[in-house]
């Protein structure tokens, strides 16, 4: 057995929504490391080339700016990938938005933009992309990502409803996904981050001293750990850890 070709990347392509930053730009990094050709995507253009400029340094890695938001941003997407590459090995559906607002005031607006992007856009751009899956998958498996969170599985304190909910759906989504792509050499799996210092997480980033407090291990995640998680599920290694979803918390989901 070769440890190191069994967490390797060599040679397969990646695809990041949300690669920009936080839980994504940790992905991309890792893949680079492990060898992948790695397309970052973000609605912002300017901070998705500027990312990959810095990535670049790392290994290949491509900015495809698109809002995958909408069904015409997943198309525009997916034609931006396929003017780069035949093919697609690895899909990572980081992409996501927040909204905490109270009960009696959550409105309308942040239920549909946050359960939209969180649940459909992943589902969607999957299917998109499933053709370009299926040529990868020969001599290995394609993988499917999802990047949920543990507030898909326990119950914060914050009244961010459609968040915990999409995520939670997310999750349960991963589980029909695997089983329908699986006989087609795809494992769809998902990763469920704890406190990641980001742009959506301004607590663990802007007071990670206090968050870690609250977490069993004592401190917040780093770009390893999620780098970590994420090689593990896209390579060999995770070949057979197919609908299930890994907590990446320092103990979180279960300690509050």
């Amino acid at each position: 057995m070769d440890m190191n070709q069994l967490f390797s990347l060599k040679g397969r392509t990646a695809l990041i929504t949300g690669g920009s930053r936080g839980i994504g730009r940790m992905i991309a990094e890792g893949y680079l490391a492990a060898g992948a050709r790695v397309y970052i995507s973000a609605r912002k253009a300017a901070a998705c080339d500027q990312t990959a400029k810095e990535l670049s340094a790392l290994g290949h890695c491509v900015s495809l700016p698109a809002d995958v938001s909408t069904m015409e941003g997943i198309r525009g997407l997916v034609d931006a990938y396929g003017k780069h590459e035949g093919s697609l090995d690895i899909l990572v559906n980081n992409a996501g938005a927040a909204w905490g607002a109270p009960y009696d005031e959550f409105p309308e607006a942040g239920w549909d933009k946050v359960t939209d992007l969180n649940m459909k856009t992943p589902f969607f751009l999957t299917q998109a992309l499933t053709p370009m899956l299926k040529k990868a998958a020969t001599d290995h498996l394609a993988k499917v990502i999802h990047v949920a969170s543990i507030d898909g599985i326990s119950v914060n304190p914050w009244e961010t409803y459609s968040y915990a909910a999409s995520k939670a759906g997310l999750i349960h989504l991963t589980k029909r996904m695997a089983l329908r792509l699986a006989p087609e050499r795809i494992v769809v799996s998902a990763i469920a981050p704890g406190p990641f210092a980001s742009d959506m997480n301004k607590d663990a980033r802007d007071h990670g001293d206090e968050v870690a407090e609250r977490v069993p291990l004592g401190r917040i995640g780093s770009t390893e750990d999620m780098a970590g998680a994420a090689v593990y599920l896209a390579s060999r290694a995770g070949d057979y850890v197919v609908g299930s979803t890994l907590v990446v918390d320092g103990g979180c989901a279960w300690g509050r």
